[in-house]
């Protein structure tokens, strides 16, 4: 039987093991069964707490874009332009590490078939995208090449490029150096 938690406790704990399950399995692969025995409660009382299956979805995938959009405005903090972007650039590599709310954001995309998946989704990378754009005041075709990149290593990510010793696998890892996106600009790219 479960142990007694709070109920915002006993929440965090779904969370915290919704998370893998869905990153792993997307919304219609995921088991909210197992979710709940791997969290000591029964189905019903996850279906409580969350109301359905695409809610718990929704909240996490929101989740692993807020962090990613939240980090990059925490890094900016101080700096504006390139400055600002190198920064974000920086700040999500070490958001790389978190392979689980990359593919959260990845199943959350890959989702979007679904109208109220898609609807989040487009609002999550607005923020992301206004994150970007606020923060450094760049053009579009500035922030539009920093958020290409970045998907780029979302899917580097996804698949494991770490662990793959070949050529292709090692450009993806590529560190992207402060100044690259000093030449991608409206008005270079007329």
């Amino acid at each position: 039987m479960a142990s007694r938690m709070s109920g915002a406790d006993r929440r965090e704990q779904v969370l915290a093991v919704a998370a893998p399950e869905f990153a792993q399995h997307g919304l219609h692969g995921a088991s909210t069964e197992a979710i709940a025995r791997e969290a000591g409660i029964t189905q019903a009382y996850v279906f409580r707490m969350f109301g359905t299956k695409k809610a718990l979805f929704l909240e996490l995938v929101t989740a692993a874009f807020s962090r990613v959009s939240d980090g990059m405005l925490d890094a900016a903090q101080g700096a504006d332009g390139l400055e600002a972007l190198s920064r974000m650039g920086a700040q999500y590599y070490g958001l790389l590490a978190d392979r689980t709310s990359l593919l959260l954001q990845l199943q959350g995309m890959a989702a979007c078939g679904d109208t109220e998946v898609r609807d989040v989704v487009r609002e999550r990378f607005s923020a992301m995208w206004q994150a970007a754009a606020g923060a450094t005041g760049l053009d579009a075709v500035t922030v539009k090449s920093f958020l290409a990149y970045g998907m780029l290593l979302n899917a580097g990510a996804a698949l494991d490029v770490d662990e793959v010793d070949e050529p292709w696998a090692s450009g993806v890892r590529t560190r992207i150096e402060p100044g690259l996106f000093a030449h991608i600009t409206s008005e270079t790219n007329r």
